[in-house]
């Protein structure tokens, strides 16, 4: 059985508890995209969640998940659950930092580059994320964090001068940003074009986890991959509000059980599958080690200039943000 798998086979919950005595009702049809392939350890802990909720709500509400992109690319997602196309979907925030900074305060390098620390600033940020997202008409229902951020490349990198002219997978302006201070050529690439991409020399360099690696069999394009934890971003799950207000008071409690548990049984999974993915890479050809300390040094300076670039963008608020975080330490 497959890590992941054994990680996601409970999904008894409270909720069950609470609305098994419901009458059965026809059920709600919610459709939740997700941008990830249905391997992935997100994914699964969203099919996981959608198991939950229509135990939990008496199959009341049935969540459909279309992993991989297959209804919306990733980039829509968050979109499409705004003008409710779907209902209910996961997306990666930081990849709408153009809307606001506060979006990407999960991309800050090197801020917070441990699950322990991950957890201290999204908790710091928690509420400001879900103000913005009131906004624009979505409920945040959990956050699942992803392994610690490495650099693949198809060759042997030992410094920056090493990565100028590369190809690098841009998918929010982090990573644009990244490539440009690096002198790498940035290419926006979604999570469901990476393998092909790698493959046809679109891309030559990525930053991500291990995961996305060994889920996109990367080691068939590329050849190292050095651990150098520069973030730890996060996938959200989000509902569109008007759906979530015509949620009964019953079906909401046993979807935000359902959603403390996805949140709970994610972050184990996330931190099982570091090590797992690092073992994969290195099962499938790939050189597999922390980066040298030439290239950690100029990669730490090149995050004291994004890190300043963002709190400039972010202003009071991300200043704020970073204070809570330093504090909560």
């Amino acid at each position: 059985m497959k890590l992941t798998t054994k990680l996601m086979a409970s999904a008894a919950t409270a909720a069950v508890a609470l609305t098994a005595a419901l009458p059965a009702m026809a059920a709600e049809k919610w459709d939740m995209p997700m941008a990830y392939s249905a391997s992935n350890f997100h994914s699964e802990n969203g099919v996981t969640f959608a198991d939950c909720v229509r135990a939990g709500t008496n199959g009341e509400i049935d969540i459909t998940v279309h992993a991989g992109g297959s209804l919306f690319a990733g980039a829509d997602i968050k979109r499409a659950i705004q003008t409710g196309q779907v209902q209910i979907g996961e997306r990666l925030l930081s990849g709408h930092q153009n809307e606001s900074a506060i979006f990407g305060y999960d991309n800050i390098p090197f801020l917070a580059p441990s699950f322990e620390e991950s957890d201290i600033l999204y908790k710091a940020a928690k509420p400001k994320i879900e103000a913005l997202l009131e906004e624009q008409g979505l409920e945040l229902l959990y956050a699942v964090p992803w392994p610690p951020q490495g650099l693949y490349f198809n060759k042997e990198v030992n410094s920056v001068a090493d990565m100028e002219g590369l190809k690098f997978r841009s998918y929010n302006n982090t990573t644009s940003r990244l490539a440009e201070l690096t002198g790498m050529l940035p290419v926006t690439i979604e999570a469901a074009e990476i393998s092909q991409a790698f493959a046809t020399g679109v891309a030559e360099s990525m930053v991500s986890s291990g995961a996305t690696g060994y889920d996109r069999k990367v080691w068939e394009s590329l050849s190292h991959f050095y651990e150098v934890n520069s973030w730890l971003p996060r996938n959200y799950v989000m509902v569109n509000a008007g759906v979530w207000a015509g949620v009964s008071g019953a079906n909401k409690a046993a979807i935000t059980a359902c959603s403390e548990e996805a949140a709970a049984r994610g972050l184990e999974a996330s931190k099982a599958y570091t090590q797992f993915t690092m073992d994969g890479l290195a099962a499938g050809g790939m050189t597999v080690g922390p980066a040298g300390d030439k290239l950690m040094g100029e990669l730490l300076k090149v995050g004291e200039t994004m890190t300043a670039e963002w709190m400039e963008a972010a202003g009071a608020e991300g200043q704020a943000l970073v204070d809570a975080y330093k504090g909560m330490k």
